[in-house]
């Protein structure tokens, strides 16, 4: 639980922190998630056929593909706002850090689902033909698994922000002393 005195520094300290950091920050981590996360769909499958069929895959699939990649993007940025608690004096992150985890490696698991029937011709020689083939027959499903952890992961994340901004704003409000008027 917070006191007043940490509320105060954590104030100080956002006082400090430029608001143009505050909002770059989070934005950038979440540019960077989705890139890395699109980086990987488009690497598995050029390198498996080639970076016309991703692009080809990529325009086929994009209903599902584009809101994992965004939903990972927000995700990563909102579990930046939390970590660094740039907006409030988070007192916990709660289960964000292993939302955040379940939610990327879901994605990332779906993406290579996506992908996997590419990579059947080397999958037999490492004995993975069989999960190839698996990953391939509920790709759609896996993915709609991805988009929906990453959504739980992202509600959590802003249930979380909400809650902890009311209690800063009553312990601000308790801590501030009440003008009468006569």
């Amino acid at each position: 639980m917070m006191n007043t005195y940490t509320l105060k520094m954590h104030m100080n300290n956002q006082d400090k922190m430029s608001t143009k950091k505050r909002f770059l920050l989070p934005v950038a981590v979440g540019l960077i998630g989705a890139a890395l996360l699109t980086g990987l769909y488009f690497g598995i499958v050029s390198w498996a056929e080639s970076p016309q069929h991703a692009a080809e895959l990529f325009w086929e699939d994009r209903w599902i593909v584009l809101p994992i990649i965004v939903g990972f993007g927000v995700q990563a940025g909102l579990y930046t706002i939390l970590k660094k608690r740039l907006f409030v004096p988070v007192a916990s992150i709660g289960p964000s850090g292993p939302m955040m985890g379940a939610g990327g490696g879901t994605s990332t698991i779906a993406m290579v689902a996506c992908c996997a029937h590419h990579v059947t011709d080397v999958l037999p020689i490492l004995g993975l033909t069989a999960a190839a083939t698996f990953l391939a027959q509920y790709r759609i499903a896996f993915m709609l698994v991805g988009l929906g952890t990453t959504l739980i992961g992202i509600v959590m994340m802003l249930l979380i922000l909400v809650k902890e901004r009311r209690k800063a704003i009553r312990m601000a409000a308790a801590a501030s002393p009440v003008l009468e008027t006569p």
